[in-house]
């Protein structure tokens, strides 16, 4: 069996910045341990894989360990594929997916996620959750998925140490850490090790709890972002109250051919 597959650099205008994709179009949906496994070979921090079904493009995606419910900058590599690679027509694209319809608007290189928004209560700031950095944060909020941890400034997120042991025990996909931009509105981190990503190059599906956050404390709905890992990214951000856009450009690095030898044989036994 060969499947096609592409790499794709997300939220980002140049190859080597941004958060690398593996994006990967199927003619019908395969074993979920053989995603998997395609997933933990491409060692990336997303694999995406998408099948046209009778009711639309539907779209899974999976960390080399497991299987989520969002994923935003690979939803992006998605559909750069699409619009570039696969003559999708037209300008805007809705794929099915574990969180529901999701939309993305192509508008020259600018691609556009449209994403439900994430709904955050305040929590403790117990030592599960400030044991796993250097320095403590001054707020902590608990939203679906993932821990969004407020710090005090841009220079505290840039510069701060995870201890990924740590955050490993905590109970959740990942952990946001964020603080008001010296030059954009907010700078953030995000650290998964539970999830099998120890730290994410750019997190677009973070940003739907980031967004309505910032969008209260700065009293403003459109926002400009920079997510600080050593490889980085930049996202516009709006809020749209029970939805969150995210745009961003991406740029395809490679495309390739994935062989599964012998599966053929071994799905027939």
């Amino acid at each position: 069996m060969t499947i096609n597959i592409y790499q794709v650099d997300a939220f980002t205008d140049k190859v080597f910045a941004g958060n690398p994709a593996a994006v990967c179009p199927l003619d019908a949906w395969l074993p979920d341990d053989i995603l998997q496994n395609i997933a933990l070979e491409n060692n990336l921090t997303e694999t995406a894989f998408f099948v046209n079904e009778k009711d639309g493009l539907r779209i899974r995606w999976f960390t080399p360990a497991v299987e989520v419910d969002l994923c935003g900058h690979a939803t992006l590599a998605t559909a750069f594929v699409l619009f570039n690679h696969d003559g999708y027509p037209g300008n805007r694209i809705i794929f099915n997916s574990r969180s529901g319809p999701l939309t993305v608007t192509k508008n020259g290189n600018l691609l556009t996620l449209n994403f439900p928004t994430d709904i955050l209560a305040e929590v403790p700031l117990s030592a599960e959750l400030t044991n796993g950095f250097d320095k403590k944060p001054i707020k902590a909020l608990k939203g679906k998925t993932d821990y969004l941890l407020v710090f005090e400034n841009e220079s505290q997120i840039k510069n701060l140490r995870p201890d990924l042991i740590q955050l490993a025990k905590i109970n959740a996909r990942g952990i946001i850490v964020t603080a008001k931009g010296d030059t954009v509105d907010f700078v953030s981190r995000f650290f998964g090790p539970q999830s099998g990503v120890d730290e994410d190059p750019v997190t677009g599906s973070a940003h739907t709890s980031l967004t309505p956050y910032w969008a209260n404390v700065l009293g403003k709905s459109k926002l400009q972002a920079i997510q600080l890992s050593p490889r980085g990214g930049h996202l516009i951000c709006e809020w749209k109250r029970d939805r969150v856009e995210i745009s961003g450009q991406a740029r395809l690095y490679m495309i390739g051919k994935v062989f599964i030898n012998g599966y053929e044989k071994e799905a027939s036994l």
